[in-house]
């Protein structure tokens, strides 16, 4: 949630801040803003709306400067608009500073602030922060880095915090805790600082990511130097980004939602190159090697995490007890900290993000760590917190992933999953060297089956065409494509904002079959496997009440194809890797019924790729 993007060096600053807004964007695009140091002047300008919005306000200002501050807002506390923006400045006017994450404790500060005379313009949280940073320079007599840290010490909750002052306009001051923040060092002595490497990639690949409670003041003669909030002096960890630039381009297509879809094929071969070879008959995930043996013995594993990573949690609920008989239970990462879950030592606790910083999933890492359960993660971003704080895990290596309704990155997440459960279940000797085999050549011939159901886009379009008006949608699905259904029914809402609820097909009967007429569109996946024909009784159900049934059927399929109104057939695939090929007509099917309604399909309303705050 929210972008922060700073540099300070020997360029202009300006343009390398508004750059890498618009790559951050997706963060958040309720408001943007940029604080300039030139002249021994703060420049601060901010608007409501998106980059572009703030890029024209701004372009007849002075936008001079070499140290600068920047700032793409997904709203918490305080309505979108100019005011609330950020960056915010302190009463006299010395200091600007952007914030990402939330203060808990705002309100108690702010009530006493005020009492001192300080005077608020804004409703958000972050306003306390410059304000406390202000009135502890004027008591303590230090300079503003000094007074941030002690600042720091009366705060509870997160943040991701970048701070100058025109008393140092050769200075930069930045802390996190629970909010991702990364440092870039470039070649010619600048800095970038930013939430996360995609702003940075285009000008250093050498990178530092702040840990908790971590400041960082960089001086233009000395350079960067690392301090915890209690005033020890750390060493910074330098580390070599893998990342592409090209990677963060739309490559063409009119939408990243789109290119990501499309780049599918080749995000799920990347997942499982060098980890898979059907060829030799073997599975090796480097990440959790040293954890094989206890993932084998394991009596009980708990998957955490949020939104599209929860669904593909549940398609590896399906896997590990299918395959390797371990059972499984899937939390939402933001209920399983607050009801006092039942977490034994030697329990298995895998949290799954996209990003590797959502903060729910992260709390609840922390809380399973804490009871002695042994922690593994599974997200696509180097250097991202889930990745440090775990004993182990394995990287998706889906690449960047702009759009915010996700989609390689479910498929990404869904194959890490299978791999892991397959060489579980071979180890156990839960399935039989046939199976074993047998599903090895089925994964490994995965992507050239999701490319060609991409080539069924032209009908899905003309499908979609047909539904764009819906006002509600049913998704069904059986097994491992009931979340299949759920995944489908949230990209739906997602970015093109109609309702949809996904459920078991069997569960219609207990209520949502109330809702069918003639103008419901139910989507089913209704491929070939052990509930077939329970499904196909299903679409009968829907259909003697005039339901519209959209199905995704195994090619060749003609006992659906006369029940159903479309079918979108997919290449026959084993029953459990199913959701890796009955996902995409879903995401393609979400994809134009937005764009046919001339919705933001890469920045919907009200959401952001990476939720850092609870």
């Amino acid at each position: 949630m929210c972008g922060i993007v700073a540099y300070i060096g020997k360029k202009e600053a300006y343009p390398i801040l508004i750059k890498g807004l618009q790559r951050l964007e997706y963060r958040g695009y309720d408001s943007a803003g940029v604080a300039l140091i030139s002249d021994d002047k703060l420049n601060l300008y901010k608007k409501q709306g998106k980059v572009a919005n703030l890029v024209e306000f701004a372009k007849d200002k002075n936008t001079t400067g070499s140290l600068g501050i920047a700032h793409t807002r997904w709203a918490t506390h305080g309505e979108p608009n100019d005011t609330n923006a950020h960056p915010h400045h302190s009463n006299n006017g010395n200091i600007a500073l952007i914030h990402n994450g939330i203060i808990e404790n705002y309100d108690v500060l702010k009530t006493e602030l005020i009492s001192r005379g300080y005077v608020f313009n804004s409703e958000t949280d972050t306003e306390v922060l410059v304000h406390l940073i202000e009135d502890i320079q004027k008591k303590e007599g230090v300079w503003f880095g000094e007074a941030l840290r002690l600042a720091l010490l009366s705060v509870t909750g997160a943040y991701a915090i970048v701070a100058i002052s025109k008393e140092k306009p050769d200075t930069i001051v930045a802390a996190r805790k629970s909010s991702p923040l990364v440092v870039g060092i470039g070649k010619e002595g600048d800095y970038y600082l930013a939430s996360d490497a995609t702003p940075i990639i285009e000008y250093t690949n050498q990178v530092v990511y702040l840990d908790d409670e971590e400041i960082a003041v960089i001086d233009l003669k000395e350079g960067m130097k690392l301090f915890s909030i209690h005033d020890e002096e750390k060493t910074p960890y330098v580390q070599h980004l893998e990342l592409k630039l090209e990677a963060l381009e739309k490559g063409g297509y009119e939408h990243f939602m789109l290119k990501e879809i499309h780049e599918q094929p080749r995000s799920i071969n990347d997942c499982f190159r060098g980890r898979l070879n059907a060829k030799e008959g073997w599975v090796s995930l480097g990440g959790i090697k040293d954890y094989e043996q206890k993932l084998k013995n394991a009596k009980r594993i708990v998957m955490v995490a949020c939104g599209t990573s929860w669904h593909a949690c549940l398609v590896g609920e399906y896997l590990f007890e299918d395959l390797a008989r371990i059972n499984v239970e899937v939390e939402y990462a933001s209920e399983f900290r607050y009801r006092n879950p039942v977490i034994n030592e030697g329990d298995i606790v895998i949290a799954v993000s996209q990003s590797g910083e959502t903060a729910d999933t992260i709390a609840a890492l922390e809380l399973a760590k804490s009871k002695g359960a042994i922690i593994l993660g599974i997200c696509n971003v180097v250097g991202s917190s889930i990745s440090r704080i775990t004993d182990a895990g394995s990287y998706t290596h889906a690449g960047p992933e702009i759009g915010v309704a996700s989609t390689k990155a479910f498929t990404a997440q869904v194959t890490v999953l299978t791999l892991m459960a397959i060489s579980i279940a071979h180890k156990k000797g839960t399935i039989s060297e046939t199976k074993y085999h047998s599903l090895l050549h089925e994964l490994e011939a995965i992507p050239a089956k999701v490319q060609k159901v991409l080539e069924s886009n032209d009908l899905i379009e003309k499908i979609a065409a047909e539904y764009k008006d819906a006002a509600n949608a049913l998704y069904l699905g059986r097994g491992s494509s009931f979340p299949v259904a759920l995944e489908g029914a949230l990209k739906l809402k997602e970015i093109s904002y109609i309702h949809a609820e996904g459920y078991p097909a069997a569960e219609m009967k207990h209520g949502p079959i109330a809702l069918i007429d003639e103008n419901m569109p139910v989507f089913v996946v209704a491929t070939k496997g052990t509930s077939y024909e329970k499904v196909v009784s299903n679409i009968q159900e829907v259909k003697a009440r005039k339901g519209r049934i959209i199905a995704i059927v195994t090619e060749g399929d003609t006992q659906v194809r006369d029940m159903a109104d479309h079918v979108i057939e997919i290449p026959h695939a084993d029953e459990q890797l199913v959701p890796l090929l009955a996902t995409i007509p879903f995401q393609l099917l979400s994809y134009h019924i937005a764009v046919m309604r001339d919705c933001n399909v890469d920045q919907p309303r009200n959401l952001a790729k990476s939720v850092t705050v609870e």
